[in-house]
């Protein structure tokens, strides 16, 4: 798949991932976790069976599944980006290569190692390469404009694919924060319906309550559990981009102060 099509793809997840993900929550909410298998005859969940039991958390229950399924996708997209925009084979080795035929003047030979290698930091050091060798070949403009338009090339090839990295990052930092506050409020919801029966009922019934704190945890563990998987993978994503930078901008300098140095 071209990075064309994976940034089409892309755009495509991010918009469509979280109304298909409530229409599939609703429909497991409704059909799986509601069916009648699950209850008793006056509508309380079997013991031990925890779909009914999930069921009686209310209609927070498919909201909290959405922000679980839509984590669930973006983590899958975002590997996939990730590892598309390494490229192929070892990045460390690509970019290894590309010093190393820098060192040697062979830049026809770096520029065929980013045909190779594909991805985004190849695309990125190709487009700083295509600018070295113009500006080798260019007899108008100083030293300096000619370093100091490589830098500039560079930085505008990694402005066009950063953002295809960091893209949808910012849906798991939001339902990092969501996915909790959903949760405490459905436990809320919970807590008050439980307490309500046990007031209209007039009879202190300890197995009842019990039941009914039991049935608004619910929430609170599935929404802390989503925020904390959206939490671990928002840092890991971030990391992976953070080194894949590191790695464009050292190989950018390294290009930098080859041309500076053969150019004296």
């Amino acid at each position: 798949m071209s990075q064309a099509q994976v940034k089409k793809s892309t755009n495509w997840i991010g918009i469509l991932t979280i109304p298909v993900a409530f229409v599939v929550s609703v429909l497991v909410f409704v059909f799986i976790f509601g069916a009648a298998d699950n209850f008793n005859a006056d509508h309380s969940p079997k013991a031990g069976n925890y779909f009914g039991t999930i069921h009686e958390g209310g209609f927070i229950v498919p909201l909290l599944m959405t922000l679980f399924l839509t984590v669930f996708t973006i983590v899958i997209e975002r590997l996939f980006t990730i590892a598309s925009a390494k490229g192929r084979g070892s990045l460390e080795a690509f970019l290894q290569n590309v010093k190393s035929n820098l060192s040697n003047g062979n830049v026809n030979a770096a520029i065929a190692d980013c045909d190779k290698q594909k991805g985004s930091v190849a695309n990125v050091v190709r487009a700083g390469l295509g600018r070295y060798a113009e500006m080798e070949k260019n007899t108008e403009l100083a030293k300096d404009q000619k370093v100091l338009a490589i830098s500039k090339e560079m930085e505008e090839a990694v402005s066009l694919e950063l953002p295809m990295l960091e893209k949808n990052l910012n849906i798991l930092a939001t339902i990092a924060s969501v996915a909790t506050l959903l949760g405490l409020l459905g436990t809320v919801l919970g807590m008050i319906r439980a307490f309500a029966a046990l007031a209209a009922s007039g009879t202190p019934d300890p197995g009842a309550l019990s039941s009914g704190i039991s049935e608004a945890l619910i929430n609170t563990a599935i929404g802390i559990g989503t925020s904390a998987l959206a939490i671990i993978f928002y840092n890991l994503f971030t990391g992976m981009i953070d080194k894949l930078t590191y790695g464009i901008d050292e190989i950018g300098f390294s290009i930098s102060q080859t041309f500076a140095s053969k150019n004296k």
